[in-house]
C-alpha cells in the first residue's frame, strides 16, 4: 500500500495550540459542531484534579500539569492520549486534539501519526486573552498574578515555539462571530 493511500485511509489529526485565553475553546467548540470528535488535554488535567481530590483553586491545576511532567515526563498527556485518538481514528476521517502545550507533546504525536499530524495555532493579543479569562469564569483562571504564571509556565514547556512552527495560524482578535467564520473556512477548505 503506498504511503498516500495509507495515510488517506489512517485519517488526520489536528491538535490546536495557543496562550491560554487564546480561543483553543471556541475552535474545538466548532470542530465539534462539524461531528468532529475533541479530545482535550486540559480535560486529563481537570480529571487528574478531581481523582486526587484537591481542591478547585487556579494555582491546583497548574501544579498538578506540572507534577504530572515532572513526574512522567513532559510528554505525558500526549502518550496518554494515543489510544483513545487511535481508536477515534477508525471510525472518523479527522480527530482533535485540543489544548497542545508543549513540544514534547508534539514530538509524540509527529511521531505517531507522522504526515497526518498536523497543528493549528491561535494567535491573540495578550491584552484580548486576559479580558476573554476573565469574562470565562472557569475555576482555573483567577486573576492577574496567576494569568502571569500560567503563561510563564505554559512558555515554559515550548508553547511559544509550537505557535511559531504551527501548520496553521489562526488569528483571534476580533469578535466571536468573525473567529468561528474563519475556522469555519479553514475546516471547509480542509474537507
Amino acid at each position: 500500500m503506498s504511503p498516500r493511500l495509507r495515510l488517506s485511509l489512517m485519517g488526520r489529526v489536528f491538535a490546536v495550540c495557543g496562550m491560554p485565553g487564546s480561543g483553543k475553546g471556541e475552535f474545538a467548540q466548532v470542530l465539534s459542531n462539524n461531528d468532529i470528535p475533541v479530545r482535550s488535554m486540559g480535560d486529563m488535567v481537570r480529571e487528574e484534579v478531581a481523582r486526587r481530590e484537591l481542591d478547585v483553586a487556579p494555582e491546583v491545576f497548574g501544579i498538578v500539569a506540572a507534577d504530572l511532567r515532572r513526574e512522567f515526563g513532559d510528554d505525558v498527556l500526549a502518550v496518554r492520549l494515543i489510544a483513545a485518538v487511535g481508536e477515534l481514528l477508525k471510525e472518523n476521517s479527522i480527530v482533535l486534539i485540543d489544548g497542545l502545550r508543549g513540544t514534547a507533546e508534539y514530538d509524540v504525536f509527529k511521531s505517531t501519526w507522522g504526515e497526518a499530524f498536523q497543528s493549528v495555532a491561535i494567535v491573540t493579543e495578550k491584552k484580548i486573552r486576559f479580558a476573554r479569562m476573565a469574562a470565562r469564569g472557569r475555576s482555573e483562571d483567577g486573576g492577574t498574578a496567576t494569568f502571569e504564571a500560567r503563561d510563564k509556565r505554559e512558555k515554559g514547556w515550548g508553547l511559544e515555539s509550537l505557535i511559531d512552527s504551527a501548520d496553521v495560524q489562526l488569528e483571534n482578535n476580533l469578535d466571536l462571530v468573525h473567529f468561528q467564520d474563519e475556522i469555519r473556512t479553514w475546516l471547509n477548505a480542509l474537507m
